[in-house]
Parts: C-alpha cells; structure tokens; sequence
C-alpha cells in the first residue's frame, strides 16, 4: 500500500499540450501535465513507453508531472509546464521511457522535429529502413534546457527491452501502465 498523502490527481492523457492546476481540478481533466504549488496534492501521470518527466523547483514551491510522447514533445509540453514553474531554478527528472535503440519512427516524426529545430538532428539516428531511431530522452533534454532547465537527472532506462520491470505498449501492444507520482509534504 502506498502511504499518499491523498488520492493522485488523474488526467485523461491524449498527447497534448494542455497544463492544469492539480489543486484547482475536479474529475479527470483532459491534459498531459499537472503541477501545483499546495502541499499533499499528488500529480500524476501514466506511461508504458512515452516519457513521465517530473519537475520541482531548488525552493521546494511547486511541482510537476508531465506525460510526454513525441506529439507532445513537438508541441510543447515541457515548454507550458516548465512556464507555469516559478524562476527559482527548475529541476527535472526523466523517468522510464522507450530507449534510443528501440523508438523506431518513420520521416514524417523526423522532419516534424527537423522544422522545429536542427538541434533535434544529434537524437535521431537514420536506419537502412529508411526509419529512424529516435531518442525520446535526448529531445525532452534539448527542450528542457531550451526553456532553461540545466539540471535533469534520470533517463536511463529502456521500457522495452526491460520486461521484468516495465510495461511497454510496443513490446505487448495491450498492456497495462506506469505511474509515475510527485507530492510535496
């Protein structure tokens, strides 16, 4: 049993860029990041292959779960939720995700990144297959330091190849899911 300080704020995740309050939600809101500044509130998010990335700021103020899958990625999600930190220095934490050997992606999720920034070149490596394989963890660190995180820890882990461990949607097509949590006492 976990000892929560009180029942996690759930969010009906459909890879967008939308940010809510947690401590001002009723339900199960449609986002893919939460973050609150009140104390015992628990932000939520579930993951099997996309990237669950936690944030706190160095004061201990406010807190953050993001659920981040390439299309949120590309669209901003770390951007809006890192907006919503206070400017006291923002830390992150990436957590179990596809690893970089694994996330195979076609041209179109390349090129979408190659528009937005040749920076996102170093994280996709091209296949024979004409594919690519894509390293989830090295653009949500692009983006995190773009919006000016320079402390992001984690990000070594691999959900498909690490079964014992793991849920992956890729590895089991149904399947169940992760959750990953953040509470300030």
């Amino acid at each position: 049993m976990l000892a929560l300080p009180a029942e996690p704020v759930w969010l009906q995740q459909t890879h967008s860029v939308q940010v809510v309050c947690a401590d001002q939600v009723t339900g199960c809101p449609e986002a893919d990041a939460s973050y609150t500044d009140k104390k015992n509130i628990v932000c939520s998010v579930l993951t099997a292959d996309c990237l669950p990335v936690l944030l706190c700021d160095q004061q201990g103020v406010m807190i953050a779960a993001i659920h981040a899958g390439w299309r949120g990625l590309l669209n901003g999600i770390i951007e809006n939720t890192v907006l919503k930190m206070p400017d006291s220095g923002v830390l992150a934490w990436l957590g179990p995700a596809i690893g970089a050997q694994c996330f195979e992606v076609g041209e179109d999720v390349h090129s979408a990144f190659m528009r937005k920034s040749a920076q996102f070149s170093c994280a996709f490596q091209k296949q024979l297959t004409g594919k690519y394989l894509a390293d989830i963890y090295q653009i949500a660190r692009i983006l995190l330091n773009n919006a000016g995180v320079q402390q992001i820890y984690g990000g070594d882990y691999c959900t498909l190849t690490d079964k014992e461990r793991f849920f992956s949607y890729r590895r089991e097509g149904q399947t169940g899911r992760m959750a990953t949590l953040i509470w300030m006492t």
